[in-house]
């Protein structure tokens, strides 16, 4: 993640708190618990207020949650009762570890050439034919916008990136509204997909 949206973070951490955490995606959480059985150890990357680590604790998931703003790191350990660590996506080095990774809104302010390397990671910490949920903002932009760094995919950037990289197969890519009702007509980009295990070898 660049420096300016770990900055933007820092220091709009109540804003953020006050947009995200109660926003009600109970929906996509429970698609994306479908692929998985209550005990199953989930990384919440990139998580932010804690919101969904917070769902899938409850729900009886074992998870660890990281994200890269300082701030956002120790109010996500007081909202969820666990130890948020700090983590950059590019820290990512596990293997084998997690049966689901979660990536709401997180993956997006990472540049689009960095996204393949990235996702070699993610297959590398999922187990055999773990399940991978991401969400983007819809679109084709690239670049800074609020203050932070945003890169837009829309179903063709999607498919694209997931056929160059080789690692995932699409299960399910669909769109919806943004959850907040300030954003009125916004959109995004949701993604579940499964680790090809044929292609690890």
């Amino acid at each position: 993640m660049n420096n300016p949206t770990l900055t933007y973070y820092n220091e709009n951490v109540d804003a953020f708190l006050s947009s995200t955490t109660t926003v009600d995606l109970s929906e996509i959480q429970d698609q994306f618990l479908s692929y998985l059985n209550p005990g199953d150890r989930i990384l919440d990357l990139g998580c932010g207020s804690g919101r969904d680590t917070k769902y899938f604790l409850d729900e009886g998931f074992v998870v660890d949650a990281v994200d890269g703003s300082d701030e956002l790191v120790i109010r996500a350990s007081s909202y969820t009762g666990i130890q948020v660590k700090r983590m950059l996506f590019a820290e990512l080095a596990c293997i084998n570890k997690y049966d689901g990774i979660w990536a709401c809104a997180s993956l997006l302010h990472l540049p689009y050439s960095q996204l393949s390397l990235m996702l070699d990671k993610i297959a590398r910490a999922l187990n055999e034919h773990g399940i991978f949920y991401a969400s983007f903002k819809y679109g084709e932009f690239e670049g800074e916008r609020n203050g932070r760094y945003f890169t837009d995919l829309n179903e063709e950037r999607c498919r694209e990136l997931i056929g160059d990289n080789g690692k995932f197969h699409i299960e399910c890519l669909w769109t919806t509204g943004d959850a907040r009702p300030e954003k009125g007509e916004e959109k995004w980009l949701n993604m579940i997909l499964i680790k090809d295990f044929q292609n690890q070898r």
